[in-house]
């Protein structure tokens, strides 16, 4: 099997849509790595399950865990707030201050089973131009084209991610550095720093790979530690890559540049097919 590169960095996102923890090693199975988006807001004016599309001034918070989660146990994350204030996601008072930082309603869930449909269910669009709303999420200007929803799992047109998940499409995330450093090159002004787009495994690619070469992935598989993962789809960038964070700051030009360079993906979305470790410096083979 062709080698591709190798794991440079694992991430784990304890609540949905706030910063990271880079890890050394992780275990994947059906949910992707282990205890990944264990923990999600609810916006309750709005009645749903939402992220930074909605809530930006979640990039502003980081989590992470203070043990390690299980399969089917989600433990209280650690989350910091801007300026360095802590609280666990199971204090009682979470909400209250997460509320005051968002300027929103929120309550603050673990992952829910996947028959508590109503939990996850979509609320009424804020836009009632339906057209417009999807501008806004995936930051389109006018005169770019909006993603066919058609290539989505059909579930999360009704329900804000797969049942049973917080991920807001398929359980793990991948992304190359070859895929960073064209974006680089196309525009040099900007920072394709991999915080703005979130994946759980960078893959430093070998040195006669270049391009965006997970785009080719699509419907192979690609053995990984001990683990197998099956590449489902490109990933569909939307308006979280141009938003603050940490020390990146605001940048609309970065998504330009995905829409106009990469046909609108970065990435690619996965599931596993064969449970396992992976970890930093694993040999990442292409089936």
């Amino acid at each position: 099997m062709p080698v591709v590169g190798r794991i440079s960095e694992v991430w784990r996102y304890a609540v949905k849509s706030m910063g990271g923890e880079r890890l050394q090693r992780c275990e994947v199975g059906p949910c992707g790595v282990v205890g990944d988006r264990g923990w999600a807001l609810r916006d309750e004016k709005a009645g749903e399950i939402r992220g930074a599309k909605k809530l930006p001034g979640l990039l502003r918070c980081a989590a992470r865990y203070l043990s390690e989660p299980e399969v089917g146990a989600i433990p209280p994350a650690e989350i910091t707030l801007p300026g360095g204030a802590r609280l666990h996601s199971d204090d009682p008072a979470a909400a209250t201050r997460l509320s005051d930082l968002l300027g929103r309603a929120v309550t603050l869930w673990p992952r829910q089973p996947e028959t508590a449909t109503d939990h996850y269910r979509r609320a009424a669009p804020d836009n009632p131009d339906f057209m417009a709303e999807l501008r806004a999420i995936f930051g389109r200007t006018a005169d770019e084209p909006l993603p066919d929803l058609s290539v989505f799992p059909p579930e999360i047109m009704e329900y804000t991610s797969p049942l049973g998940t917080y991920f807001d499409a398929f359980p793990v995330h991948l992304l190359t550095t070859a895929s960073l450093a064209k974006l680089q090159r196309d525009n040099t002004s900007a920072r394709f720093d991999v915080r703005r787009f979130r994946p759980n495994f960078l893959i430093d690619t070998a040195a006669d790979v270049a391009g965006l070469i997970e785009t080719t992935w699509s419907g192979k598989t690609l053995h990984i530690g001990t683990a197998k993962v099956k590449v489902e789809m490109p990933c569909v960038r939307c308006v979280m890559t141009t938003l603050p964070q940490g020390d990146l700051p605001a940048d609309a030009s970065v998504l330009r540049t995905i829409v106009r360079d990469a046909a609108q993906n970065l990435g690619a979305y996965g599931t596993v097919v064969i449970a396992g470790t992976i970890a930093v410096g694993d040999v990442v083979e292409l089936e």
